[in-house]
């Protein structure tokens, strides 16, 4: 296959049977009850230097519990899958996590200028549907995938893509090559002790995440019983196998929002938007993460029952899609 162009980004290199021979050994089929808090799931599934993708973002539907844990524990050169990322590259760049980021799209501002003009963040630039199509690869087991779209662009020199000549049609085509991370957090509506888990409404690629990547954390707003899942299978959005944690969190994804559960906290969003435009989050990260042991915590100290009571009223669904 001949190679017209390529990119001289770094990229995660390719490993599918490397990848396919860790599932094959830490993943078990077997029913095993996975439950454990966030602390203990980020101590034992996050190392220092792992690559590490989340679902969603900060303010929609996102990890945030698992995010601020990561961030409190000091996990340490991070690299992150950054598609439809908003603040949370902020946060855990700024946390001093993470130092490299496969950017899909960020939420710009001073911060970043100044990570990267202090060689504290190297970045390599994707697009969003660019890097969930590295995850979709990476789940069926591909090495590379390949796209009509991204060839031509600035971004494209900057990525690990590579634009060849399609053997069939002689056509100029681009390939990704697949992302396997090392580990994926993803929070959903319910889930029960094993980690099989639903998601209601839109998503971006938790299904992709969940079997792509090499360890998996679950957070959930509910923990239901398995017979729920049994009744209805055809609702299971992430299927147990491929769930290595499952976290109990009610407003796991707080300051964001859940659907159907609750609303954003726009005086919170706003809080934070302003720390990545002036370029200062530490303020953010001492109010919200290290002066609280822990998500429970922060919502107690820093949320209160009244303002999550608020959220729940806002976020009140009248037709379509319910729980």
């Amino acid at each position: 296959m001949e190679i017209l162009a390529e990119g001289q980004g770094a990229y995660l290199p390719p490993d599918p049977d490397g990848f396919r021979a860790w599932v094959r050994e830490n993943k078990p089929r077997t029913l095993v009850p996975k439950m454990l808090n966030e602390r203990e799931a980020i101590e034992k599934f996050v190392s220092d230097g792992d690559y590490v993708a989340y679902d969603c973002n900060y303010f929609q539907r996102g990890p945030s519990s698992l995010i601020r844990e990561i961030i409190r524990q000091q996990k340490k050169d991070l690299w992150i899958c950054g598609k439809f990322t908003y603040v949370a590259l902020a946060l855990l760049v700024e946390g001093g996590c993470a130092t490299r980021a496969d950017i899909g799209f960020v939420g710009f501002g001073p911060w970043l200028s100044k990570a990267v003009a202090a060689g504290r963040l190297q970045t390599y630039e994707y697009s969003n549907v660019v890097m969930t199509y590295r995850l979709q690869a990476g789940a069926q087991g591909l090495p590379f995938i390949g796209v009509r779209s991204f060839g031509g662009t600035e971004g494209f020199l900057r990525s690990g893509a590579k634009l060849v000549t399609d053997p069939f049609s002689g056509k100029p085509v681009v390939l990704l090559p697949a992302l396997n991370p090392d580990v994926s957090i993803i929070h959903v509506h319910q889930a029960d002790v094993y980690g099989n888990a639903r998601v209601f409404g839109t998503g971006i690629s938790h299904v992709d995440c969940a079997l792509a990547s090499k360890k998996v954390i679950v957070s959930a707003e509910e923990i239901i019983e398995t017979d729920e899942f049994r009744r209805d299978p055809a609702r299971t959005s992430i299927p147990h196998f491929t769930v290595d944690a499952v976290v109990h969190a009610p407003f796991g994804a707080y300051p964001g929002t859940v659907q159907g559960r609750y609303a954003s906290d726009v005086q919170h969003v706003v809080e934070c938007f302003g720390g990545t435009m002036r370029g200062d989050l530490q303020p953010y990260l001492e109010k919200w993460v290290y002066s609280v042991d822990s998500h429970e915590e922060m919502l107690e100290k820093r949320v209160g029952w009244k303002k999550l009571q608020e959220l729940q009223r806002r976020e009140t669904i009248r037709e379509g899609y319910s729980i």
